[in-house]
C-alpha cells in the first residue's frame, strides 16, 4: 500500500474520516457545527478519528499541532450544488483547487479528494468532474499522492439537491471512479443496503468509505455503519453527523468503536447515550 495510505487506514485495514470541509461549499446551512473551526478541529484532534477531511485554507488548524494527531485528507475542489436555488446558483460548477497536489504535499496531507458528481441535466459538470480528477491523478502519480474520489450522484429535492440512492447509478458511478484512477472510493450508500455488496463489487480491490450526507438519528447512523462495515466496506466518512452532533467527541467514539472494535449499533448506542 502507498505509505500516505499506511497513515489513513489503521492496522485493521479501516479508516473513520470526518468530514469538516463543508464551508467550501458556500452552503449557509453546513456551517451548523463549524462555526468556529479552531474548537471544532481540536475536539475532533482530542477524540482521535483516523483522518480528518480539510479544505487548503483550514488544513493548518490541524496541521499546526504537534503530537500524535489524525491524518490529513485534503479537499481539493469546490463546487456550488448544494442548497436552494438563488444567487450563487445561476450555473453550477465544479473547479479545481490551483496546484492542489503541491499544496497537499506543503500540507503534509495523506491524501486528497475530489469529487465525480452525476446531475440530472447538467452533462457539463459532470464533464468539468471528470477533467478534474484526470488532472489531478496526473499530478499525484510523480509524488506518489493517494487519490481519494467521491462519485456523488444527485438528484432535485427540497432544499436543492440530495442525494440519489439508486444502486445502478451508484455502482456505475463508482466503477468510473476506479477506471480513472482512484485509490479509495467515497461512495454514498445506496438506499437498499442490500445492494450494497454490489458497490463493493464494482470498486475491486479499491477500499471503499461509506459517505454520511445529511444529519441523520443516532441509532440509524450507527446501525448504517454496523451494516456496511460487516458487508466489507474499509470505513466512512462522515461529517454533519459529527459536527453537528450534540457531543461530537462522543459520536466520534461510538462510531470508532464499531468501525474498529466489532462494537454493535446497539452497544454503541447505550455508551452514547450513557
Amino acid at each position: 500500500m502507498n505509505p500516505r495510505l499506511n497513515r489513513l487506514f489503521a492496522e485493521d485495514g479501516r479508516c473513520f474520516d470526518v468530514a469538516v470541509d463543508h464551508g467550501l461549499f458556500g452552503e449557509a446551512s453546513f456551517l451548523t457545527g463549524i462555526e468556529d473551526m479552531e474548537r471544532a478541529v481540536s475536539t475532533l484532534v482530542e477524540a482521535r478519528p483516523d483522518a480528518i477531511q480539510l479544505s487548503p485554507g483550514q488544513a493548518r488548524l490541524l496541521q499546526r499541532r504537534r503530537g500524535p494527531k489524525p491524518a490529513l485528507v485534503l479537499r481539493t475542489d469546490v463546487a456550488n450544488v448544494y442548497g436552494r436555488e438563488g444567487i450563487g446558483r445561476e450555473y453550477l460548477f465544479s473547479e479545481l483547487i490551483e496546484d492542489a497536489v503541491e499544496r497537499a504535499l506543503a500540507l503534509d496531507a495523506a491524501c486528497v479528494v475530489v469529487n465525480v458528481l452525476l446531475l440530472p441535466g447538467q452533462p457539463e459538470l459532470h464533464h468539468a468532474c471528470i477533467r478534474n480528477v484526470s488532472a489531478l491523478r496526473a499530478a499525484c502519480d510523480p509524488v506518489g499522492m493517494p487519490l481519494m474520489v467521491e462519485p456523488l450522484a444527485m438528484r432535485p429535492g427540497e432544499s436543492g439537491y440530495g442525494v440519489d440512492g439508486d444502486a445502478d447509478t451508484i455502482v456505475t458511478l463508482v466503477r468510473q471512479a476506479v477506471e480513472l484512477g482512484a485509490d479509495v472510493i467515497k461512495a454514498d450508500p445506496t438506499d437498499d443496503l442490500d445492494e450494497y455488496p454490489r458497490v463493493l463489487q464494482a470498486a475491486g480491490d479499491v477500499p471503499v468509505l461509506v459517505r454520511g450526507g445529511g444529519r441523520a438519528p443516532d441509532e440509524e447512523i450507527l446501525r448504517r455503519t454496523e451494516l456496511v462495515i460487516r458487508l466489507g466496506a474499509a470505513g466512512i466518512v462522515y461529517g454533519r453527523n459529527v459536527i453537528q452532533h450534540e457531543h461530537p467527541a462522543a459520536m466520534t467514539h461510538a462510531l470508532m468503536a464499531v468501525v474498529h472494535d466489532g462494537v454493535s449499533a446497539a452497544e454503541a448506542l447505550a455508551r452514547l447515550d450513557g
